[in-house]
């Protein structure tokens, strides 16, 4: 027969939660014996109260835009990725007073304006996120290098696109690089492995290679992993 574990271990843990015999009759548990909790699933990066309500409101593209947010999931490992750049973009958000900042800050090689730094530019920018895209935010006859410093400054968050063509930048120490030292002092950087891989990217940046990450190997698509950085860094 079961006995009561109070004479030696005590109520103490979930309010005698755990006892065989009085399981379930001390703080409302409701349950006559202990059974494990169900497994974890963890929630979505996003946790702004007004984000359910407003999925059914208002009209056109942004209401379309908050519907495939919503339907994005999560692995505990992405959670776990994108939950501490979700973390920093509301910190620096708070403490931001500037008019003109940008949700993300898009590093890439340069021989990508054209393909995949621009696909992921649009599907961002598709997905309601203002993005510093080079090709969009340097005027011709402007300074390369300061309009770079003045949009890492005034973005929340980074993100760098890997792939072979940054990797060829990264070794000859191309505009690339610079941005991408800029981003590092920071923490608010995911790459984006796209057309490679986390061990390619290791040989060549060790230190970006550290950093969690998401990638469109095997999986996922530029446009799922472009859905789960907007719904990390966007404040509504």
């Amino acid at each position: 027969m079961s006995q009561c574990t109070a004479p030696v271990r005590g109520h103490i843990r979930g309010g005698g939660a755990d006892c065989p015999v009085h399981g379930g009759r001390y703080g409302g548990y409701g349950r006559s014996v202990y059974s494990p909790p169900p497994a974890y699933t963890p929630p979505p990066p996003r946790r702004h109260p007004s984000y359910a309500s407003r999925l059914s409101g208002g009209s056109g593209g942004g209401s379309s835009s908050r519907a495939r947010r919503a339907s994005v999931s999560y692995s505990v490992i992405e959670y776990q990725t994108l939950n501490p750049m979700r973390e920093q973009v509301v910190q620096f958000a708070q403490n931001d007073t500037k008019a003109d900042t940008r949700d993300l800050f898009l590093c890439h090689a340069w021989d990508d304006r054209q393909g995949s730094a621009l696909e992921l530019n649009n599907l961002l920018m598709g997905l309601e996120v203002s993005v510093w895209f080079s090709e969009m935010d340097v005027p011709l006859g402007t300074s390369l290098i300061r309009k770079i410093d003045k949009g890492l400054a005034s973005s929340r968050a980074g993100i760098v696109l890997v792939t072979p063509a940054l990797f060829e930048s990264l070794n000859s120490d191309g505009i690339a690089a610079q941005e991408l030292s800029a981003l590092l002092a920071t923490d608010r950087v995911i790459p984006i492995v796209h057309g490679t891989t986390f061990e390619e990217l290791r040989r060549v940046s060790p230190l970006l290679a550290a950093r969690s990450g998401l990638t469109t190997s095997n999986y996922a698509s530029l446009e799922e992993v472009a859905a789960k950085i907007a719904d990390t860094v966007l404040l509504d």
